[in-house]
């Protein structure tokens, strides 16, 4: 059970990317995976921005071991560079149909995870190393899976 903080004082998680290819990156983020255009801006002429909604964002922070484990259960080998961005859908095969279409190198195709989340790997444009996953069960069944705890709550009582 995970201890309730309160609201976060964050507001917003950004990731900002710099694309050599802006008319592809813009292509495969917004028009591909389908990520609505929030704003964009434009500057000094050539100068250009847009942000993405990319609804829900979360942070997910993994040592060493549990990286090489989750390219593992993945891929089948260590691809991921220190960062990979992680995006749900509500279908991961047509999604991955859809990326590849759009120029992503798939990595590994849909493949069920232990945590029961369907996850295709690709290498995308800017450079972005990505994940798409769709998850099968809820999150209270995935909280009874071995495995799944959180990092603030004591072990389990009897």
């Amino acid at each position: 059970m995970t201890e309730n903080r309160g609201p976060s004082p964050v507001r917003q998680l950004r990731l900002v990317v710099e694309a050599e290819d802006y008319e592809a990156a813009l292509a495969f983020y917004r028009d591909a995976l389908g990520l609505p255009e929030q704003a964009a801006f434009s500057e000094n002429g050539d100068a250009r921005v847009v942000i993405l909604d990319v609804g829900r964002a979360t942070l997910e922070i993994a040592n060493p071991a549990h990286k090489r484990y989750i390219d593992e259960v993945e891929v089948g080998r260590q691809v991921a560079p220190k960062i990979r961005v992680a995006f749900e859908v509500d279908d991961a095969q047509a999604t991955a149909d859809r990326l590849v279409t759009a120029g992503a190198e798939q990595v590994a195709p849909p493949t069920l995870t232990p945590w029961k989340s369907l996850n295709a790997r690709f290498d995308a444009p800017a450079g972005l190393h990505i994940t798409v996953f769709q998850e099968t069960i809820t999150e209270d069944e995935r909280r009874s899976l071995d495995g799944f705890a959180t990092e603030t709550a004591g072990p389990a009582e009897d």
